[in-house]
């Protein structure tokens, strides 16, 4: 089998779904659980950032012992309480499923994730909407503090399997925030900048993402970006 001519590489929260606050309150009730804190999110920046660097403000903030094992044990937890908080709010944004089967069809397109989710996580989330199985591989927020390694390990692992010379201007991010904006140019990316997340068109704008849309309604149109 040929290698894919372009990589599309989808953020998660705000891209894909909008888990309308399921992650946030699913921290919060691992925190009460855990450690009996009530609005432990409070002050804790979400948008664009990593599950491991949300946890270990979360350890900071409130005072607990540092370490990977105090934070893997809060993921474990919100892991736990997650798919009840997806069933509540979360929803798949417009245009997602036409353009994953699309993308399905075209196998000289490759597809994978770019997000500041674990993987156990991600699988979740994309799981609830039965999209995870059109994502062959990624980068994940398991390890990284940094969303700009979270792109490079995405790139390693794209590499991996399609040539260390795999060419970054044929991988196209789409998110949803600045960081992603920010980590797709860490790593020689083009963009795709959606306002469906947290940041308007206008926010995002500043940020000079290669192309930018309102959604990902039409299918044809986001294609057309990688001829």
């Amino acid at each position: 089998m040929n290698d894919p001519s372009f990589i599309v590489l989808f953020d998660i929260d705000g891209t894909l779904i909008s888990s309308s606050g399921a992650g946030l309150r699913a921290l919060e009730q691992a925190m009460a659980g855990l450690h009996g804190i009530s609005g432990a999110m409070n002050g804790i920046s979400l948008a664009g950032r990593t599950d491991r660097s949300i946890v270990r403000d979360l350890v900071k903030a409130h005072q607990l012992p540092a370490g990977t094992a105090t934070e893997d044990a809060i993921l474990d937890s919100y892991l736990g309480h997650l798919p009840e908080q997806l069933t509540a709010a979360a929803k798949l944004l417009p245009g997602i499923r036409p353009l994953l089967d699309h993308l399905a069809g075209r196998p000289d397109i490759g597809v994978g994730l770019l997000t500041g989710n674990i993987r156990r996580g991600a699988r979740a989330k994309l799981g609830h909407f039965d999209i995870f199985h059109h994502f062959a591989f990624g980068g994940f927020g398991d390890h990284h503090t940094d969303r700009d390694d979270v792109a490079r390990e995405a790139i390693g692992e794209l590499r991996q399997r399609h040539g260390a010379g795999y060419p970054a201007d044929r991988v196209l991010v789409i998110g949803d925030t600045p960081l992603d904006i920010r980590c797709a140019r860490a790593v020689g990316a083009r963009v795709l900048a959606v306002a469906t997340g947290i940041h308007s068109a206008d926010e995002l704008a500043p940020h000079a993402p290669d192309h930018l849309m309102a959604d990902l309604g039409d299918t044809d149109a986001v294609v057309s970006l990688l001829a």
